[in-house]
């Protein structure tokens, strides 16, 4: 089984953040967002992942590829990058990984996460893993037929088709055909929204008579702005937690300090006169004073005081001081 990750994009939406980091990169409850979906899509598939495959934009640079290579390897399974220099879209990306679509294969987009218990239904030419959404206008939904299979995908239908919104991630038996029609798709230049779907391949694939089955998960977390990701980082450190998985670094520094769970305290964190929690990540070395964080997420060596933070996202090395009167703010921040 191989796991093809199109994550080219460092995400606008996300700014300033992701001018230095690449969004599924950036840390959700303690580990990255493309780190955690690769690890939840292995434990839904519960068989050997041979290799994962990351398409990346050529800027992302050397250290970003040795970490997904290292995320690869923790499974077993080699890893391969992939370049898309050009926003093309969903099915250029993976045509960029051509070399890798052979057998059995997921493809997942690194901006959400999944949390899901099902078996795989490995006898369909394809599943497309669904949510069920409240207003299916908003998202493309798969349309059913009396079996249960999906005969038809629907994007943002004006009326009425089906509530059962498309989340990015799909299973192959065998990526090859995808290839195929793919390769169709950027020959005779089918373009839509100005870029190449991986929709098109797929609706040749169904007009084939090929069968294609939902796979519905319990929860799908987006990250596409600083709202949705502080949410998101919220409800993963609730399942985590449920889940007994220990969130807090034993060699985190207390002085006159509360932690409310959950929460997320990397290594040498320092905290004094402070409270935090609940529902709040504090990446590797940062030092919290004088200061109540709730709902937050702070990634790695910030620092922090006289503040009182609910709601916030706060970048790595960042300084904040909750009684500043100079600030120095680059491109694309926010204090509200």
């Amino acid at each position: 089984m191989k796991i093809i990750v199109p994550m080219a994009g460092r995400g606008s939406r996300l700014r300033p953040h992701t001018l230095t980091i690449p969004k599924p990169l950036i840390p959700v409850a303690g580990k990255p967002i493309v780190h955690r979906l690769v690890e939840d899509i292995a434990g839904v598939l519960n068989q050997p992942i041979d290799e994962v495959a990351f398409i990346i934009h050529e800027s992302f640079g050397k250290k970003v590829e040795e970490e997904l290579i290292a995320i690869a390897q923790k499974l077993g399974a080699k890893g391969t990058i992939y370049y898309q220099n050009e926003a093309l879209g969903t099915g250029h990306a993976i045509m960029c990984a051509k070399d890798s679509l052979s057998g059995p294969a997921v493809i997942a987009y690194a901006d959400t996460l999944i949390r899901a218990d099902f078996d795989l239904d490995t006898s369909a030419d394809s599943v497309i893993w669904v949510k069920q959404v409240d207003q299916p206008e908003a998202f493309g939904v798969v349309n059913l037929n009396a079996e249960g299979e999906i005969i038809e995908l629907v994007e943002k239908p004006k009326e009425f088709v089906s509530d059962l919104a498309v989340i990015g991630i799909y299973y192959f038996k065998d990526v090859a055909v995808l290839k195929k029609e793919l390769q169709a798709v950027l020959d005779n230049n089918i373009i839509h929204g100005g870029e190449y779907q991986i929709n098109d391949g797929i609706k040749q694939m169904m007009a084939k008579g090929m069968k294609f089955v939902p796979g519905k998960v319990d929860e799908w977390m987006d990250c596409g702005n600083k709202d949705v990701t502080v949410d998101t980082n919220t409800r993963m450190l609730g399942f985590l937690h449920n889940d007994g998985e220990n969130l807090v670094a034993g060699d985190v520094k207390l002085q006159n300090a509360t932690i409310i769970p959950p929460c997320y305290i990397g290594e040498d964190v320092v905290l004094i006169n402070a409270t935090v929690g609940p529902n709040v990540s504090l990446g590797k070395g940062c030092h919290v004073i004088d200061s109540t964080i709730k709902n937050s997420l702070v990634q790695t060596h910030a620092n922090i005081k006289n503040a009182n933070l609910d709601n916030a996202m706060i970048g790595n090395h960042a300084s904040f001081d909750g009684r500043f009167t100079s600030i120095s703010i680059g491109d694309y921040s926010v204090l509200e």
